[in-house]
């Protein structure tokens, strides 16, 4: 894909009064001894005012209702990301809107990035928790909205992202009961695997040799 014909050009110093999305911020606090410390971390400078997370991870799974059998599968990308140097795979994601729900943002940025259209799953898994991606280092947090894709709905049956022209994004399924083996495949051939993608993998994984998931019969073998 055209991604992969990226390249880090120059990496250099960024001043704060030039930062359009992150800064370098020094936090002055105390222990749990009173003594006080300082902690050097990156903040996000996007967030809208009022929201409290940064923006959504998608996890859609693909449901095709004319075949029952098949083993639900999860929608992935691949994208070139500057900071890694490679290309990445990762769930659909985005940043949320001024008064914009995660719910809305979830199923916004997957029709943006993909061409499908997706439903939040029913219940109370809908939504989950907020997220911090790595709260040693950055401030960012997210919550993971859960979608299903009907693929007898018309609009799936050709599905045609709508990508600004910095994003080059190639969508691609894989069996969720597979999603660990491909992972290893994919780490093997090259790709940098975001940590959304590789904390999913491993829950299956886990659930899978522990038992939990033959009981409620999600995964098929």
């Amino acid at each position: 894909m055209a991604s992969s014909k990226s390249r880090v050009l120059k990496t250099e110093p960024l001043e704060h009064k030039d930062a359009k999305w992150a800064s370098l911020v020094k936090t002055t606090y105390t222990d749990p001894n009173g003594i006080e410390r300082t902690w050097e971390s990156s903040e996000r400078l996007t967030r809208p005012k009022g929201a409290d997370i940064d923006g959504v991870g998608v996890v859609a799974i693909l449901q095709d209702p004319s075949n029952l059998s098949e083993s639900p599968r999860i929608l992935l990308q691949k994208q070139w990301r500057p900071p890694v140097n490679a290309t990445v795979i990762e769930v659909p994601a985005g940043l949320i809107d001024p008064n914009e729900s995660p719910e809305t943002c979830a199923i916004r940025e997957l029709k943006e990035e993909t061409g499908y259209v997706g439903e939040v799953m029913q219940g109370d898994f809908g939504v989950s928790p907020i997220m911090f991606n790595d709260p040693g280092f950055c401030n960012t947090n997210l919550r993971m909205i859960h979608l299903t894709v009907n693929l007898s709905n018309p609009a799936n049956q050709n599905p045609q992202p709508d990508l600004e022209e910095n994003e080059f994004i190639e969508t691609f399924a894989v069996p969720l009961k597979d999603l660990w083996e491909e992972c290893r495949r994919l780490e093997k051939e090259g790709y940098a695997i975001d940590a959304r993608v590789g904390t999913l993998a491993e829950g299956v994984e886990l659930a899978k040799r522990c038992g939990s998931l033959h009981k409620g019969g999600f995964i098929s073998h």
